[in-house]
């Protein structure tokens, strides 16, 4: 898994690394120079912690913009040696995303390069989807020879080809290419073998048979594990379907261990949902406290479920953060001081990049902890994650009164849309700064409807004034 080195949050590089608002205040009135260092070392080294769900390719688009940034820096990372070894999304999926955002907003340099790394990059297929979605067909079409020119002929390169047309996120470009003369007849049997192979392995039989019994359902989940494909969630739903009254001692045993790891976890993933309120599943889920039996914990949300959460939460272990989890989703106001020492003990024990922290975070926000407001506001500075961020802005919105004024200016140009759509609503206009970048939002082509419909919502009232 790959970590990232991020930068103390109250160094530029920190704040753009971490995606925040403040980062892009920040780098405009910093000296041009150090700005641009800064943001071409997030671009060419992506900070995020998640690189697959977190944003960071709009909101450095836009400094790019703001800045009239070169675009120098990533050249020489695309086209790098590198590229020549390590044809990974990950190393450079970030700054392929921001040239596409760049080609949208007019940059006509950010278009030629996308046109060169599709015709000659190693991971020329991110390239290729994102220029599906701003070139125009001339400019595609010139890409059709050395693109398809990855496929030489034979039956290994028309396999590969008809793979990338299957997998293609944008078909555009494949579909301007089959009405080519050249390329149509190839393309078109490339397209209808990827439409065989796509039916075929929906055919394929790999699963539960008419006429299983229990035993059968714990025997094909046993076969998964040992394939190092965990299956006991779907062989629980089979389990339901195939298991009669008198089967019921038996998944008993499995769920207390007397078939196998994987009878087990089955045996429990069905229990908790056939017999949810019975005290007996839960001593087996503490009997185990596995991973498999904290997964099947976190399928419970009924009311025994949460009075054992209030016994659990103070656990250092797996189902004790399970529990927390629970009483921030579903707690009530009673929960309140277990929700907060569990969100401060995460803090102080785990740091603020806990992957627990976002369930409890969220609780904070949902029961309205207003003595959460202090360790809420250390998260959103101090965490490399965006999403958790958002999170706790969301959680701020209704624990702290200063936030309107405070935080929520920052987050209208935050990396997140959803963290920028929390600032739309919130975000006090008396701030000299904040009327500007609602209109800015508002008129941007490349901003999520979500946010300008909050926007919409904050500047009608004034503009009908």
């Amino acid at each position: 898994m790959f970590e990232p080195v991020i930068a103390p949050s109250g160094t530029l590089l920190g704040l753009l690394q971490r995606g925040r608002g403040d980062g892009t205040l920040h780098a405009l009135a910093a000296p041009r120079a150090e700005a641009l260092a800064a943001l071409n070392q997030c671009v060419v080294s992506d900070p995020r912690q998640d690189w697959q769900v977190e944003n960071r390719s709009l909101y450095y688009a836009r400094l790019y913009l703001d800045l009239d940034g070169p675009l120098g820096a990533i050249e020489s990372h695309l086209f790098g040696a590198d590229d020549l070894v390590d044809d990974s999304d990950h190393r450079t999926g970030l700054a392929l995303s921001v040239l596409g955002h760049l080609a949208s907003y007019g940059r006509d340099d950010a278009l030629m390069l996308l046109r060169r790394y599709a015709a000659s990059g190693a991971n020329w297929a991110w390239a290729l989807d994102e220029l599906a979605l701003r070139d125009d067909d001339e400019g595609l079409r010139g890409l059709a020879a050395p693109v398809l020119a990855r496929f030489p002929a034979g039956a290994e390169g028309e396999a590969r080809l008809a793979a990338a047309v299957r997998d293609a996120y944008e078909p555009r470009p494949w579909c301007l290419w089959e009405e080519s003369p050249e390329y149509g007849e190839r393309l078109r049997a490339a397209r209808q073998q990827g439409s065989f192979d796509r039916w075929q392995r929906q055919l394929t039989p790999n699963g539960p048979r008419p006429g299983w019994g229990v035993q059968a359902v714990f025997d094909w989940a046993a076969e998964g594990l040992r394939r190092g494909t965990p299956l006991h969630v779907p062989a629980a739903r089979c389990l339901a379907a195939v298991a009669a009254p008198e089967d019921r001692c038996a998944i008993l045993a499995a769920a207390a261990g007397a078939g196998g790891e994987a009878a087990r976890a089955t045996a429990l993933h069905h229990l908790v949902l056939a017999e949810p309120e019975n005290p007996a599943v839960l001593d087996l889920i503490e009997a185990a406290g596995d991973e498999p039996a904290v997964a099947a914990y976190e399928r419970m949300c009924g009311p025994a479920a949460i009075d054992r959460a209030r016994q659990w939460i103070h656990r250092p272990d797996a189902l004790g953060a399970a529990a927390g989890a629970l009483l921030a989703a579903r707690g009530g106001p009673e929960d309140t001081a277990l929700v907060l020492g569990a969100l401060r003990s995460t803090v102080r024990g785990c740091g603020p990049d806990a992957q627990r922290l976002f369930a409890l975070v969220d609780g904070a926000g949902r029961l309205s902890i207003g003595c959460a407001a202090p360790v809420l506001r250390h998260i959103y500075r101090e965490t490399s994650s965006s999403h958790l961020r958002g999170r706790a802005a969301r959680a701020l919105a209704s624990t702290d009164p200063s936030f309107a004024a405070g935080f929520a200016v920052e987050c209208l140009w935050d990396c997140e849309e959803t963290t920028r759509e929390v600032a739309a609503r919130h975000a006090e206009t008396a701030d000299a700064r904040v009327a500007p970048r609602l209109r800015r939002l508002a008129s941007d082509p490349a901003e999520e409807e979500d946010v300008q419909s909050a926007v919409r919502s904050r500047i009608a009232p004034e503009s009908a004034v």
